[in-house]
């Protein structure tokens, strides 16, 4: 099971829509937390040589309505990133904050990274939520992911409309497909991948 699970390589991928060749890295995600207690839920998510690079541990899923702050670790559970629900928001809306220490339990906008919020139903839309980068107001999003998360099949693409990152099922050989608790990510050489992961982590909230 564990060598269908892992990827073996780092590869070049095409882009999609005719665009040079462009090196990505490939990441197996599994939604699985690395902790083993019974009733655990999270992400483990392993790089291209098999070794484990992030992951979100011991959270519940049983009331999505009394959601607590999500914590994504590296593999060692050092805390990266701080995802908290906006519970009063009118959206679907989430932030996320930068930290490594105790001061990051704080909510002051200098630890602000970014807000990711559902976006409206929109006729000829395939966009499922927006990400935007600052508290600026600004009207155009930085980031935007389209798709279909819960078929694992899913684009981020920048606000000039490149693809960063894709999410597509795992395949272990031409005909077989893992569930979609194990999927693969494609992520540009240049793209930070522990907040790609942040986004895929509320993504699994939100929608």
């Amino acid at each position: 099971m564990y060598s269908k699970i892992f990827p073996s390589e780092i590869q070049a991928k095409k882009d999609e829509e005719g665009q040079r060749n462009k090196v990505v890295k490939r990441w197996t995600v599994w939604k699985k937390s690395s902790m083993s207690f019974v009733g655990s839920d999270g992400f483990s998510v392993y790089d291209g040589e098999g070794k484990l690079s992030f992951r979100v541990d011991n959270y519940s899923r049983r009331n999505k309505f009394r959601l607590g702050e999500l914590v994504l670790m590296d593999a060692i559970g050092r805390p990266l990133l701080y995802l908290r629900p906006q519970i009063m928001s009118m959206y679907a809306q989430w932030k996320g904050y930068r930290g490594s220490d105790e001061d990051n339990s704080k909510t002051s906008s200098k630890y602000h990274l970014f807000t990711m919020r559902k976006r409206s139903i929109a006729p000829n839309s395939d966009v499922l939520v927006e990400v935007f980068m600052s508290d600026n107001g600004a009207m155009s999003a930085d980031f935007t992911i389209e798709g279909n998360f819960r078929k694992r099949c899913c684009k981020i693409r920048a606000r000039e409309g490149q693809v960063l990152a894709v999410i597509s099922p795992k395949m272990v050989s031409p005909t077989l497909v893992l569930g979609n608790d194990v999927f693969s990510l494609f992520i540009e050489e240049q793209v930070g991948p522990e907040l790609v992961m942040a986004l895929i982590v509320i993504m699994d909230r939100i929608c």
